[in-house]
């Protein structure tokens, strides 16, 4: 299975990578990683990710939660036509049960149609469309990480309060970009702010951002709204930095920005840059005993970052919920599957106590940080001030707003 499956993932222009089963007797439970190996994401995405999977498999072996597991991995190169393929040949030949990540909002919306088609089950990590949980919620998949609502929420509203009550929007132009500038359009009118414009760039070619940066200088908004993620983050705030823009007063708010953008950046470009993360490593106890067990594992130079603790948590309470109906009848049905995830309650070391919701979103606190500058950082990893804590009740889109057909059945 493994050789004939690398075959034709790499004819199609992809990787992939596999992990043994556990020695267990019992159906094997295949786990497909669609993810970005390649593009501007791989660091908050590919090989740590799959460090972190291999995570939640061994704490939950050591658990005594132990249904055999294998894991493929590959890469959808931002490219729907080709993340569907992949989707396609392994639920379909190659008996992939539950696909995770997929952090690309297209390409995911496609796949949870797909999933519920073929009735498997799709744990979502990776794509921030709040339409996952929203008008697009389906039986089949879990929404888990963050989303573009909560993203807004926390970061636009937070801004506008504190002064930043102009904005304009740098937007990577495909559904993720959309869904991200609009919802926080939306946030920043509801606390009183204003939107003086936006322009958006072709995703995922632009790497001069040069264009975009004047017409956001020209604006005079306090606020450039970065509806963008992974490198793009990090060539438009060093670009923003060296055109002068931070130096003149404006403030650079990355709606997605991770823990790796941020040390991308280093200290001096990434001062003063505010993020929304549901994660960080040093965030407490145990978050920082979750960081020494999976660092070993991860790539050279890289911490674990909120969508690396996304696919570890999610594939903890994909294992839990396994264990609870049995190996087989996980296999035999996604869609109860998913069920049993949203019954059961979560808990892990990356999130904490918290629930899958009946619209299928993965309900936790969300953090508000502001990056530290040079003269704060005491180590390599040590980037981030927490400015503020939303409630996990308060930092998720409220369950009547946001229009999915599974609320009312």
């Amino acid at each position: 299975m493994m050789n004939s499956t690398r075959r034709s993932l790499l004819a199609a222009g992809t990787a992939m990578l596999a992990t043994p089963a556990l020695a267990q007797a019992g159906p094997v439970l295949r786990i497909g990683i669609l993810g970005d190996l390649s593009g501007p994401y791989r660091d908050l995405s590919g090989l740590g990710t799959m460090a972190c999977v291999r995570q939640a498999i061994a704490d939950a072996a050591a658990a005594g939660i132990r249904p055999s597991v294998e894991v493929l991995h590959a890469d959808h190169q931002h490219k729907p036509d080709v993340g569907m393929q992949i989707a396609r040949q392994w639920y379909d030949r190659q008996d992939v049960d539950a696909i995770l990540e997929v952090n690309n909002s297209a390409i995911a919306l496609a796949i949870a149609e797909l999933s519920r088609e073929k009735d498997k089950a799709f744990l979502a990590t990776g794509p921030a469309t709040a339409e996952l949980h929203g008008a697009r919620c389906g039986p089949n998949h879990v929404h888990w990480t963050y989303d573009t609502w909560m993203l807004a929420n926390g970061a636009g509203s937070a801004t506008v309060r504190a002064g930043g009550d102009t904005w304009f929007f740098l937007t990577a132009d495909y559904a993720f970009g959309h869904a991200l500038e609009r919802d926080t359009q939306r946030a920043v009118v509801a606390a009183g702010g204003r939107v003086l414009g936006q322009t958006r760039y072709p995703f995922p070619a632009t790497t001069d951002f040069a264009s975009f940066l004047l017409q956001a200088q020209s604006s005079r908004a306090k606020v450039l709204g970065l509806a963008n993620a992974g490198t793009d983050i990090v060539n438009s705030v060093k670009q923003a930095h060296e055109f002068g823009l931070t130096q003149r007063g404006m403030k650079m708010v990355a709606l997605l920005g991770l823990l790796g953008d941020v040390k991308s950046l280093g200290p001096t470009a990434a001062q003063g840059l505010m993020v929304t993360e549901p994660f960080y490593w040093d965030l407490n106890d145990r978050t920082r005993a979750f960081t020494r067990r999976v660092v070993p594992q991860m790539p050279t130079g890289i911490y674990p970052s909120t969508n690396h603790a996304g696919a570890y948590s999610a594939v903890l309470h994909y294992l839990k919920a396994a264990n609870a109906m049995g190996p087989a009848a996980a296999k035999a049905s996604g869609r109860a599957l998913i069920a049993q995830m949203k019954a059961l309650p979560t808990d892990d070391d990356c999130f904490g106590p918290g629930l899958v919701r009946v619209d299928g979103r993965k309900i936790h606190p969300v953090y508000l940080f502001e990056a530290k500058g040079p003269g704060d950082v005491r180590g390599e990893w040590d980037l981030y001030k927490l400015v503020g804590t939303i409630p996990a009740d308060q930092a998720m889109r409220p369950l009547a707003e946001g229009g999915c057909p599974l609320v009312t059945q």
